[in-house]
């Protein structure tokens, strides 16, 4: 039976051009605190999956992204790169103790967001070490494998990537149709029909002016000089049968990262990570969190 999952700690942090973005703080203030950084199209939602795994031994620090969830939309200006900075260095002031530090893990454009922060003062001083999962630096519509094609079409192929993130279409009702689709771009074949349920729901409830202009932001990312810059120890977690963002970008930013300490490659596993590898993303957490936090929380994750 599963333990239900204590009530959150709320609150609104503002971010540089009055966006309000909305936190959870979940577990206990004496605790090693983790701040985790959601994905495109999803919310705080995506996390809860590696909260349930870490369990009742860490702080974790949880936001939707500008847009997102509970967050307000900004401005048709408001869709950056600095804009993802600005909103991670805000909770990270809010969020982390003066003085105390903590582990940073971005899945996706959430990894995106702690690259693009990587100079920021509140990251240099605040965190610890980081854990990168199914992201990349650049170049994405042209390494996308949704969209299959043989060599000779790439540049066709990147054009439909493009559109694919851009557009601003609605999905459509969630059936089982949709489901099967969004499974296949984001999604390893065997996962769990709950699983999927669980994505989709998370998907089906971004606002479509929110993840079309959020896609063009991903359209034309290149943030290596950024990534370059990240001066913390990280982990890189990355599936090897995700079609969105290829494992490739693990393997580049491996080369880009100063201090890449390690590649954890999660066999058969799509984009969603934390959906679909929760307790492997938690394990790396754990570990993040002993040795760089200087906490040994090794057993966090089957104590609970």
């Amino acid at each position: 039976m599963t333990t239900p999952r204590p009530t959150p700690t709320k609150l609104n942090v503002d971010s540089t051009d009055g966006v309000t973005l909305h936190t959870e703080i979940h577990g206990h203030d004496d605790a090693p605190t983790v701040v985790l950084s959601h994905a495109w199209a999803c919310s705080t939602a995506l996390w809860e999956p590696v909260v349930d795994a870490l369990g009742p031994h860490y702080r974790v620090v949880l936001y939707d992204q500008r847009g997102h969830g509970r967050s307000t939309a900004p401005a048709r200006t408001g869709y950056s790169t600095t804009a993802l900075a600005d909103d991670l260095s805000a909770v990270l002031d809010a969020t982390v103790p003066a003085g105390g530090k903590a582990v940073l893990g971005g899945h996706s454009m959430g990894g995106m967001t702690v690259m693009a922060a990587a100079r920021r003062p509140q990251v240099r001083d605040r965190v610890a070490a980081a854990l990168l999962a199914s992201t990349g630096s650049a170049n994405l519509t042209a390494t996308s494998r949704v969209l299959p094609t043989p060599a000779r079409l790439r540049r066709l192929t990147a054009t439909g990537h493009r559109l694919l993130l851009t557009a601003p279409l609605p999905l459509g009702p969630n059936t089982p149709i949709t489901r099967a689709g969004l499974k296949y771009v984001a999604m390893a074949p065997d996962t769990a029909p709950e699983t999927v349920h669980r994505c989709a729901r998370l998907v089906h409830a971004c606002p479509t002016t929110t993840r079309a202009r959020w896609g063009n932001v991903l359209a034309t990312l290149d943030i290596d000089s950024d990534a370059a810059a990240l001066e913390l120890p990280t982990v890189l977690a990355h599936g090897t049968s995700d079609r969105l963002t290829p494992i490739a970008h693990t393997h580049h930013m491996a080369n880009v990262l100063p201090r890449c300490e390690q590649i954890i490659e999660l066999p058969g596993m799509g984009h969603m990570t934390p959906l679909e590898a929760p307790d492997h993303l938690a394990a790396a957490i754990t570990e993040l969190v002993a040795t760089h936090l200087g906490t040994d929380h090794a057993n966090s994750t089957t104590e609970a």
